[in-house]
């Protein structure tokens, strides 16, 4: 296997798994380079190649300043009509975990800067893996099981390359106990 090109900080949502796994299969790449379920935290981030101890170290500590949270995914929704995907409520505590890394790692903003707003979310599935009919079929699929409760005490590091199973966790990130 070549080596990884890519790392990302995400927070797996095993919780939604069972609902949306089927889907992810077959309309999110993702899923079959070995990624979870997830609301990403900052992709991409820092090259595998400058992974050292010091760096994780520094990652572990930022991501332990945030609290564990509780979030509940709620109903699917959209980007445009190219991404369909489930939406955390509150999204407030994902976006101060992004805000944490992005502050402690400013050479790597989130998505490489391209959205103005980043929107927590697990995507389902998007256009280009799938069509918009089975992207709307996935959305009515999972709806009848929502909301999933979820409650976050980690993020992980991950590294891969956009190659089938080719995505692994390097390192689990515990969250802060919450009130800390």
């Amino acid at each position: 296997m070549e080596n990884p090109t890519e790392s990302a900080v995400i927070v797996p949502v095993p919780a939604v798994e069972p609902v949306v796994a089927e889907h992810r299969r077959r309309l999110d790449p993702g899923s079959a380079w070995g990624v979870p379920a997830h609301v990403t935290v900052l992709y991409p981030f820092v090259p595998p190649s400058e992974h050292g101890p010091e760096m994780l170290e520094w990652l572990a500590e930022v991501v332990v300043s945030v609290p564990t949270f509780s979030c509940s995914f709620t109903g699917p929704a959209w980007f445009n009509e190219h991404v369909v995907w489930l939406r955390p409520e509150p999204d407030t505590s994902f976006r101060a975990l992004t805000d944490a890394v992005w502050r402690s790692f400013p050479d790597y903003p989130p998505f490489g800067g391209v959205h103005d707003d980043v929107v927590p979310h697990v995507t389902i599935g998007q256009v280009g893996t799938g069509s918009l009919d089975q992207l709307r079929a996935a959305e009515a699929a999972v709806r009848p099981y929502l909301p999933i409760e979820y409650q976050v005490s980690e993020a992980v590091l991950m590294i891969g390359r956009d190659a089938p199973n080719s995505w692994t966790v390097v390192q689990h990130l515990p969250l802060g106990s919450p009130g800390a």
